[in-house]
């Protein structure tokens, strides 16, 4: 008898294969690992009940009775729940020169189930927790500018063209609200955090913009699919909602559900 000394040739697996596989750990890495980051943090954080959740000043608005110049400021909370893996909630606060008191503006969701308007104006605490989170302070201007802008925001909540549509996820939600007056008003200058889910809803038809900074390019496909570049945000690609990306000015990595991380 002869033994075959054959051996069985070597299967080369395809190259689209071997790019599907590196792709697929790539959107594992940035999408995946860090929404399951975020779960842990929240969870560690706990959730109040919503009815119990302070709602108090944090301290980084300035007092409206002492300070006589103009006030615009921006700020973001992790949202309540589940939710707040995910996502912040943003509202943006104006003080008129020689006014006593803040004006808030913020689209609130729930706010549709009561027939109540989704756009929210009041004089609430301009830099309350937000169901017991502290708020992150995203844009602060003072003075002849922020006297001169007031208006131009005041116009861009009178036309936000969803003022009778909210959905959570994509959009349009109170992120978009928050995005779509600081693109009317570029010089404010506007960071939204990757975490703004719904920042990046242009609406149903519309697929090119600039982006919530007010300068640079973006391109959404109904905020589930898109690319932006811009002055503020650096470079951003968005996956169903779930934005990464790199902000080179200061230099920092952007995570879905973490934010930012890097220098400030």
């Amino acid at each position: 008898m002869t033994e075959a000394n054959s051996t069985a040739p070597l299967k080369i697996e395809p190259r689209h294969i071997r790019w599907r596989r590196r792709i697929a750990w790539w959107l594992m890495a940035l999408l995946v690992a860090p929404l399951m980051g975020s779960a842990a943090l929240v969870a560690a954080r706990g959730t109040v009940h919503w009815s119990t959740a302070s709602r108090a000043a944090t301290g980084q608005a300035p007092n409206p009775v002492t300070t006589h110049e103009a006030v615009i400021q921006a700020y973001a909370a992790r949202t309540w729940g589940w939710r707040g893996v995910f996502a912040v909630h943003s509202w943006i606060v104006v003080k008129k020169a020689g006014a006593d008191q803040y004006t808030r503006f913020e689209v609130i969701g729930w706010r549709q189930y009561y027939g109540r308007p989704l756009i929210k104006i009041s004089h609430a605490t301009p830099d309350g927790r937000w169901f017991s989170v502290k708020p992150e302070l995203l844009t602060d201007i003072r003075g002849p500018k922020a006297a001169e802008l007031i208006s131009k925001i005041q116009s861009a909540v009178a036309r936000y063209p969803w003022a009778d549509q909210y959905r959570t996820w994509p959009g349009p939600n109170s992120n978009s609200f928050t995005a779509w007056i600081g693109r009317q008003v570029p010089d404010l200058g506007l960071r939204l955090p990757v975490t703004a889910v719904g920042k990046d809803y242009l609406g149903d038809s519309d697929v090119f913009s600039v982006p919530p900074g007010g300068r640079g390019f973006q391109f959404s496909l109904g905020g589930l699919f898109g690319i932006l570049a811009g002055r503020e945000e650096g470079i951003e690609v968005n996956v169903l909602g779930a934005a990464f990306g790199l902000d080179p000015s200061p230099l920092a990595i952007k995570l879905p559900g973490i934010g930012r991380i890097g220098w400030r």
